[in-house]
């Protein structure tokens, strides 16, 4: 069986006890980065064969791992944090293992997207979460205007949720302003650790606060509005 496993978004203690009994008992680990991973079984003192699955040996682990879980051997595919799948890899061996009939199970657990809307004060009942903005310009901007749109006709009335690279956070901040004007919208960064930071105020003074020599963007961001 494929075991769906998440792991901390920050603080190692908010991981469970069945993820932790099941990346205990399967045969390896599937993860994106071994240096990541590892950081958190040692922390568990777990030992097990860690097996990669990323965008650029995707096609050829999966069938490594398909031909394993064929022969009943029990995996756990986790990412760097939070739930596997969401913006992360994962989602075509998932697809292929239902196709073939293997068995695959999704265990609950830490989301960055959950937590974040939960402390952002922003409505929750309704949420589109758009992953990572397209990394082409014009991609980007028509996103943005299908989504301005959308909220103007009504067609949309829910929070929007992005995910926001620090090395593309000016510009996809510029780009909304240019779209949706000067309006308020949440940073959320450092989620569970002792830096924790969810923040609203006007796209302009994000901008004004990123552009000084102590603001400059740091790991990745969840960025949120909603707009009335």
């Amino acid at each position: 069986m494929l075991y769906i496993v998440p792991t901390p978004i920050g603080n190692l203690k908010d991981i469970t006890l069945r993820a932790l009994e099941t990346l205990k008992e399967v045969d390896a680990i599937i993860c994106e980065d071994t240096r990541r991973t590892a950081q958190l079984l040692n922390h568990y003192q777990i030992q097990k064969p860690l097996l990669v699955l990323n965008d650029y040996n995707e096609a050829q682990s999966i069938r490594i791992i398909v031909d394993r879980l064929k022969c009943s051997q029990n995996l756990a595919l986790v990412s760097d944090a939070g739930t596997p799948l969401i913006s992360d890899p994962g989602y075509k061996l998932v697809r292929e293992c239902i196709n073939l009939g293997l068995e695959v199970d999704s265990l609950p657990g830490p989301s960055s997207v959950i937590t974040s809307l939960t402390l952002s004060g922003l409505p929750p009942d309704k949420f589109m979460f758009l992953g990572y903005p397209p990394e082409k310009s014009g991609q980007r901007l028509n996103l943005l205007k299908n989504l301005r749109s959308h909220i103007e006709c009504g067609k949309l009335n829910a929070t929007v949720i992005f995910f926001v690279s620090p090395y593309k956070l000016r510009t996809d901040l510029s780009d909304m302003k240019e779209i949706f004007g000067d309006i308020e919208v949440i940073l959320a960064k450092e989620l569970t650790k002792i830096h924790q930071s969810v923040k609203k105020q006007a796209i302009s003074k994000w901008l004004e606060d990123l552009n000084t020599p102590a603001g400059g963007p740091k790991g990745e961001y969840i960025l949120l509005f909603h707009l009335q």
